[in-house]
């Protein structure tokens, strides 16, 4: 039975008592969410009891804000991602996880809404497993990415916020796709996303080529994520550095921006 339905069947209980017992009870009957006093799904009124106060004003609308990047180069795929946590003016946390482990050789990122992006690429790491239980061999990245594609674009329009990288590596090689909760998909070789990605594609555009050996890749994903975290308010806490390689991904170092500041403030 629909939520909406049951509200609004008609119920009988005894008030007057604690369930029902104690003196002076009588039979109350009537539809459920008039005498729970909870707004009546599918009313008009719906709509405006979420989001205005009792004076008419929005209520406090919360914004998202932090930085990851990706890019491919010849030695595989680099991500990089920072860890704070916002929740409109108030740092949540500083210790989020924004690099999601989905196998040994694919990683998915963090930037919109955690529980959002937290719950659909568990949800993709389980499909993948059973891809590969049913296929007996691993799923491509471009196969991953479209399955998360295809998973979100059914609830398009109904306020999930997730924008994620899905990195890794296949027979093809070195793969990296971006994919968001309207259901875009788009494969490339750089990408930022997150309030601070303006700052980090600053950094990336003007360090990046394919050539770049490891130090150097490894060096301009740091730098990249400490200056939006610099200049983001919403960005912060610590630079996590992953590595993708042909024999699966590895985290390359963890790094407080503090410390990162105190190393790029005289350059």
């Amino acid at each position: 039975m629909a939520l909406c339905d049951f509200l609004g069947s008609d119920v009988e209980f005894l008030r007057g008592g604690f369930f029902g017992m104690g003196g002076g009870s009588e039979h109350v009957s009537g539809p459920l969410h008039n005498l729970l006093g909870v707004p009546q799904i599918g009313s008009a009124n719906l709509t405006r009891d979420l989001t205005l106060d009792d004076s008419g004003a929005p209520k406090i609308e919360f914004l998202h804000g932090t930085t990851t990047l990706a890019f491919k180069f010849q030695h595989g795929v680099i991500v990089a991602v920072d860890s704070r946590a916002t929740a409109g003016a108030y740092i949540a946390s500083q210790t989020v996880k924004k690099v999601i482990e989905i196998n040994p050789y694919l990683l998915g990122t963090m930037a919109g809404g955690a529980a959002d992006c937290s719950f659909w690429e568990r949800l993709l790491a389980r499909q993948c497993r059973i891809y590969e239980l049913r296929n007996k061999e691993r799923i491509s990245v471009a196969a991953a990415s479209k399955l998360l594609a295809n998973m979100v674009y059914q609830y398009k329009g109904m306020g999930l916020s997730m924008g994620t990288m899905i990195c890794g590596w296949d027979k093809r090689g070195p793969g990296l796709y971006y994919v968001d909760s309207e259901g875009n998909r788009i494969a490339g070789d750089m990408f930022s996303v997150g309030s601070g990605s303006m700052y980090a594609y600053g950094t990336l555009d003007r360090g990046y080529r394919y050539e770049l050996d490891i130090d150097e890749a490894y060096e301009l994903a740091r730098r990249s994520i400490f200056q939006a975290t610099h200049r983001d308010a919403y960005s912060g806490g610590v630079v996590n550095l992953y590595h993708v390689q042909e024999k699966g991904w590895s985290k390359i170092s963890q790094e407080d921006v503090a410390d990162l500041f105190e190393k790029y403030k005289m350059d």
